[in-house]
């Protein structure tokens, strides 16, 4: 026992039995309780083996750790919980595995890959007593995000009748590993192939609300993203900045139907919400891979959706961004809107984020868009030759504006002004 340990706590590692002892490449085994522990917290699902009159028997389900017992989610009616019933309880196998890498040698018999692998004996209960059953739920559901169960209706009477729960006391656990690189042999080193690790890992895509949710995004679905990669809301007289969702689809729709809004934008203008909604999920998922922050454009004084907005080319080691995907529906133009939201970003950007340089792109073609981004105060800098292809196939010339941090104090008491002077959204 190591000196430091309590003799009432648990040994560090799992003691070998015949199950668990290897009899193979002994040198990737390990028994160590804090390693078993944090795989089978890093995975979500496992493999539950069992056998059912005679026959072997294996099933995918989730699980969650709880001190040193796995439980693992089941139907009442399945045939494990079932068994798992009687007083000797159930034997089980539990396997779980990581897969970290592939592996390519220059000999095909020394292709192999990286995991992290581990197998659980032992005999399975069914967990009768409401209150664990509870506490076993709640910490499974805590597993998937930090905060969900209270983010979540807890199970009803009936919903707890129809889940069953098996305990699994780990005591005969076994951890496999294998990771590094390639283990070719020395005199297949000379060979014209190329050899090395792919390596392989989990990544959670965009969260999907479902149909009606207006609820924002919850912390724990949120990537780690920047400061200058965060949709922050942002308010002001006239126009509302909030973080764009799915759930805008309708209203967005409906306030930009004016074909007019649409010229000389890259995006085709959507027949029908269905539309609509592809162009959002475009930039949802743009700003999921941390290439824009999209907002949503909403009246101030009503909360009615107008349009939306966005930073792109967003480069916080360079210190710059650039403000587009820009669309408003036809009755806020030339109203104190498009102003202020412009306002707004800029602030954001160069006071908050310490931006050296903002750019905006526009149509050649687009003259109203030139003269409204040379109102704000910047400077047309260079023509962008074939720069993107239109909707209709013919290539678009760019013209590119640019303000600089030393010429934002200038332009934001211009713009001040210009909205003092915007009585009403009408005017």
């Amino acid at each position: 026992m190591a000196e430091h340990q309590h003799p009432n706590d648990p040994p560090e590692s799992y003691p070998q039995t015949r199950r668990t002892t290897a009899t193979r490449d002994r040198s990737r085994m390990s028994y160590r309780r804090d390693a078993a522990h944090e795989l089978l917290d890093e995975a979500y699902h496992c493999h539950l083996g069992f056998v059912v009159d005679g026959e072997p028997r294996l099933l995918p389900t989730l699980h969650v750790r709880v001190g040193d017992t796995l439980y693992l989610h089941g139907s009442t009616g399945s045939r494990p919980l079932l068994a798992a019933r009687s007083d000797t309880g159930l034997p089980v196998c539990v396997a779980v595995t990581q897969l970290d890498g592939l592996v390519y040698g220059r000999s095909q018999f020394h292709h192999s890959a990286n995991y992290r692998s581990l197998v659980a004996h032992g005999t399975a209960h069914l967990v009768g007593d409401e209150s664990e059953q509870r506490r076993v739920l709640t910490a499974l559901v805590e597993k998937v995000g930090r905060g969900r169960s209270a983010d979540s209706r807890p199970p009803s009477r009936r919903e707890l009748a129809e889940t069953a729960l098996l305990a699994l006391p780990l005591r005969e656990v076994s951890l496999r590993t294998r990771s590094g690189g390639v283990r070719d042999e020395p005199a297949d080193h000379d060979l014209p192939h190329w050899a090395g690790v792919l390596p392989l890992r989990t990544v959670a895509g965009r969260p999907e609300p479902d149909v009606g949710v207006t609820a924002p995004l919850p912390a724990y679905l949120r990537t780690d993203r920047s400061r200058w990669h965060t949709p922050a809301a942002m308010a002001g007289t006239h126009v509302r900045l909030e973080p764009l969702a799915e759930s805008h689809v309708d209203a967005l729709y409906a306030a930009t139907r004016a074909p007019e809004v649409w010229s000389h934008l890259s995006v085709v203008q959507p027949r029908d919400p269905a539309g609509m909604a592809e162009i959002v999920r475009t930039a949802l998922d743009a700003h999921w891979r941390g290439e824009r922050v999209p907002w949503v454009q909403l009246d101030a004084a009503t909360g009615e959706v107008v349009g939306t907005t966005s930073y792109y080319e967003i480069d916080p080691g360079h210190r710059r961004v650039a403000i587009g995907h820009t669309w408003l529906g036809r009755p806020w133009w030339r109203t104190g809107v498009n102003t202020e939201a412009k306002l707004l970003l800029l602030a954001r950007a160069f006071d908050e984020l310490g931006a050296e340089r903002v750019v905006w792109h526009t149509d050649i073609r687009n003259e109203r868009s030139q003269r409204a981004i040379e109102r704000l105060g910047a400077t047309r800098e260079a023509v962008l030759r074939r720069h993107r292809i239109r909707p209709d196939g013919s290539w678009r010339d760019t013209v590119q504006y640019v303000m600089l941090a030393d010429e934002w104090p200038k332009a934001q008491l211009r713009l001040q002004e210009r909205l003092r002077q915007a009585v009403s959204v009408g005017r």
